[in-house]
């Protein structure tokens, strides 16, 4: 039941204030680190161990503390410390504002804000579309399927653990002179967490796809980006929408696909909505009965 209630705090009231969000915490230990460590594997393997302990520790306190509540609160309880380690209502507001963009340079400028380090400045409608696209579609995964996971596989404190080494990859994994060495078992150890949920969330939105799209790029195209995860959720929604993604000069996602179009953002939305809410469905399904 605390998925579901989590999920429905999501739905209705979206993020915490950032002074309660621990992913809004996690990041500024992480930034602390960075400027403390020295570009070094080790000096960032430590690091990151470090945090994660600590992030482990906090979410067993916490879930201990829930369960010593009376009964009718727990769920409650477990419901609030879950919530803040996903983020699906945040995801699809940040590609709504893209969809909801006047113009091409409005839209380049919502999706360099809320989706994309990248730079925008320059990129046509197609490119932006299909950057929103496959935000949506990676992200579903980092920042609902893998959380809700980690949680029905081993409670709050793994799924602090997801989120503590997903925000680690975000800010310590770049190949960068300072990063490429620090930041290193931070993305490695992203990677590997998010072996199982990419997977699990292609085959979703495979599941919910009547046209058989889905899965035919997807087993085509997976394994065409850099990440080993990425391109999972990403080629299956390509499939879906019959578009082809691309970054230039790093992969295509089903070649000779009509080019994204904005129309196609409310169309995915709205498809990816169901995905969430079943995943959402499952998720609960699952801690219930255990």
């Amino acid at each position: 039941m605390s998925v579901w209630l989590a999920f429905l705090i999501d739905h209705l009231l979206g993020e915490p204030p950032a002074r309660l969000h621990p992913v809004v915490w996690m990041g500024r230990y992480l930034g602390w680190a960075r400027r403390r460590g020295t570009p070094s594997l080790r000096s960032g393997a430590v690091a990151w161990l470090g945090g994660a302990l600590l992030s482990v520790l906090i979410a067993r306190v916490a879930e201990g503390a829930a369960s010593r509540l009376p009964a009718p609160l727990r769920p409650l309880a477990r419901a609030a410390l879950l919530k803040p380690l996903f983020a699906w209502r945040a995801l699809d507001t940040a590609v709504g504002e893209v969809q909801a963009a006047a113009d091409l340079e409005a839209a380049r400028a919502a999706l360099s804000t809320h989706l994309v380090s990248r730079d925008t400045s320059a990129l046509p409608e197609a490119e932006v579309v299909g950057a929103a696209l496959e935000s949506l579609s990676e992200n579903l995964s980092d920042s609902l399927v893998a959380p809700l996971l980690w949680y029905a596989l081993g409670g709050l404190p793994a799924a602090a653990l997801y989120r503590y080494a997903n925000t680690a990859d975000a800010m310590w994994g770049y190949r960068t002179p300072e990063l490429e060495r620090f930041g290193k078992a931070a993305a490695r150890i992203d990677d590997l967490l998010n072996l199982l949920p990419a997977r699990l969330t292609g085959l979703l939105l495979c599941a919910l796809d009547r046209s058989g799209g889905g899965a035919r790029v997807m087993l085509s195209d997976a394994r065409n980006t850099a990440s080993p995860n990425a391109g999972y959720p990403m080629s299956a929604l390509a499939g879906v929408l019959g578009v082809e993604l691309s970054k230039r000069g790093v992969y295509v996602l089903n070649a000779g696909g009509r080019l994204p179009a904005r129309a196609d953002l409310p169309r995915a939305r709205r498809f990816v909505r169901r995905a969430a809410w079943t995943a959402a469905l499952l998720g609960g399904l699952w801690t219930f009965r255990r």
